[in-house]
């Protein structure tokens, strides 16, 4: 596969994936009292598939190389994480919210890092990714520690997390990627 085609591929699994993982946010906040086994199935394939694209993405040429630095750690651990929650789920089901808030919380972190050298190489919209960061951190933080025990308040701050974790993919990939065009020497 070309660079060019795979960082392509690697784009448009983000964008996808982002968007996958604010329509579930959004399902989340707006019914919050929702299957906490099919939210861990259908969280575990979306974390199966995100840590595949995530690695696809590691190993393409990005030029900047600011979007998809921290990818393979973090894809290889949304992939462990994934079959986890696929086959595990009655085990793992009580602590989603621990587990999603600690991905979304090394990601956001991982986000800021990405957002600082954003600024430095000269991305004008850098500021885009730390503001994102900073919020999906807060969200992650506060999954991890969940600061209400009503399950509805729960899944709305699980839903919440996942909406912002999804805008931050969407403003990094928007941001933080350069795909050059290719020439007409290419195939």
């Amino acid at each position: 596969m070309g660079s060019t085609r795979q960082l392509q591929t690697a784009k448009y699994g983000y964008l996808l994936l982002s968007v996958l993982f604010c329509v579930l946010g959004i399902v989340l906040l707006a019914r919050p009292i929702f299957s906490v086994l099919f939210l861990c199935r259908t969280a575990g394939i979306l974390l199966l598939l995100f840590g595949i694209v995530k690695i696809i993405a590691y190993l393409s040429q990005d030029l900047y190389r600011l979007a998809f630095q921290f990818d393979l750690a973090l894809g290889l651990l949304l992939m462990a994480l994934g079959v986890i929650l696929l086959f595990r789920t009655e085990v793992v089901a009580h602590r989603i919210c621990i587990v999603a808030g600690i991905c979304v919380l090394a990601d956001a972190l991982l986000k800021i890092q990405t957002a600082i050298d954003a600024k430095i190489f000269g991305i004008r919209l850098w500021w885009l990714i730390l503001g994102g960061a900073i919020v999906a951190g807060i969200t992650g933080f506060l999954m991890v520690f969940r600061p209400y025990e009503s399950t509805r308040a729960v899944m709305m701050l699980a839903g919440f997390s996942l909406l912002a974790e999804g805008v931050l993919n969407l403003i990094t990939i928007c941001t933080a990627l350069y795909i050059p065009r290719p020439s007409s020497t290419e195939h």
